[in-house]
């Protein structure tokens, strides 16, 4: 079993695999060298290189949007797609306003697309989120297969649902990133939860 997180050495980092734990992934030698030649394949290799490009020019200078930006920019990328939750429909509508002024082409789709009832997919009254009231189900999927239509280059999630995200990931034909992940307790910053586990949130999470 792998424990990445617990250790304390980090032979990655440093290089020094004279140090590396008995359970470190580095000791699969043969599983590294089938992940490195995936890296060297055409439709890959610029895709990762741009990345890294990417990350030492604007190192601590750039936000993620922008980032997201630049890194379409490098790849040649003119079509993009974002898919967005209802409830951070202005933060996606300004996301969309500045991918715009970089000279894309944004095609967005809001998570409520389809207006199916929640009941679609055996959600139960007791279940909702205002049980007695009209609720709508979001709808990863049809936001993924919308964008794949458009024929999106990229594709930029903000703020879906935890699941709801992993749906449409799974769909998206185009590469995807995201710029938002939703935290409706923390202002959308789920970090905050792990940077206060040993104070407040240490009975909470």
């Amino acid at each position: 079993m792998y424990t990445c997180a617990s250790c304390q050495i980090h032979a990655c980092v440093s290089g020094d695999k004279e140090k590396m734990p008995k359970n470190c992934p580095m000791h699969n030698e043969e599983l590294m060298e089938r992940a490195k030649a995936e890296y060297a394949k055409p439709e890959y290799r610029d895709f990762y290189k741009n990345s890294c490009l990417v990350e030492s020019e604007g190192y601590c200078q750039w936000p993620r949007v922008k980032e997201i930006a630049e890194f379409c920019k490098k790849n040649g990328f003119t079509k993009i797609g974002v898919a967005f939750c209802t409830g951070l429909r202005q933060e996606g509508k300004v996301a969309c306003e500045i991918f715009r002024n970089h000279g894309l082409e944004v095609v967005s789709v809001m998570c409520k697309t389809g207006a199916m009832p929640k009941e679609t997919v055996g959600v139960t009254e007791e279940e909702k989120v205002r049980p007695g009231t009209f609720e709508v189900m979001c709808n990863p999927v049809a936001q993924a297969m919308l964008l794949n239509e458009q024929k999106t280059q990229f594709n930029v999630v903000i703020g879906l649902c935890v699941g709801h995200d992993s749906m449409f990931y799974k769909y998206s034909e185009a590469m995807c990133t995201t710029l938002v992940t939703k935290d409706r307790v923390l202002a959308h910053n789920p970090a905050g939860a792990l940077y206060c586990a040993g104070s407040y949130f240490k009975t909470r999470v």
